[in-house]
């Protein structure tokens, strides 16, 4: 599976339990039985790990070497991802996961930033870079 794959893989994990984790928040739920909640969160932390380096290492695939502009932001992504994997972990090691629980864990700075992060990513791989745009004309 090449870099680009396994990232979008990883970014569609993330986005889609992000979705769930919003359905789930207003459920009004005490714990978190008879739910998906747990192994919807347990793919995310997954997709997260190490998920700072895979965007670098796909964002310099994609583009024959990230530019120097690009640098902030991808260290911005790789800290947002090492914060979000945290924020999973700890929601992750309570015994029972209330709807409470999750509608805070969705309010995280962290969690809404690295998403939007993603969001970007994935629109940028999607697009040809500088370098091979001029090399097409």
């Amino acid at each position: 599976m090449s870099t680009t794959q396994n990232l979008a893989g990883r970014i569609e994990v993330i986005e889609a339990g992000y979705e769930y984790l919003l359905a789930y928040a207003a459920q009004g739920r005490q714990d978190d039985a008879g739910s998906d909640v747990r192994r919807t969160l347990t793919e995310m932390n997954t997709a997260l790990d190490g998920l700072g380096e895979l965007v670098a290492r796909g964002i310099e695939e994609s583009s024959a070497g990230a530019s120097m502009d690009s640098t902030a932001f991808l260290e911005a992504v790789s800290r947002d991802a090492r914060i979000a994997h945290g924020a999973l972990g700890l929601v992750l090691s309570r015994a029972a996961i209330s709807s409470l629980l999750v509608d805070n864990l969705n309010a995280s700075i962290h969690l809404r930033a690295l998403l939007t992060d993603l969001f970007l990513i994935d629109q940028a791989l999607k697009l040809p870079s500088q370098t091979e745009r001029g090399t097409k004309a």
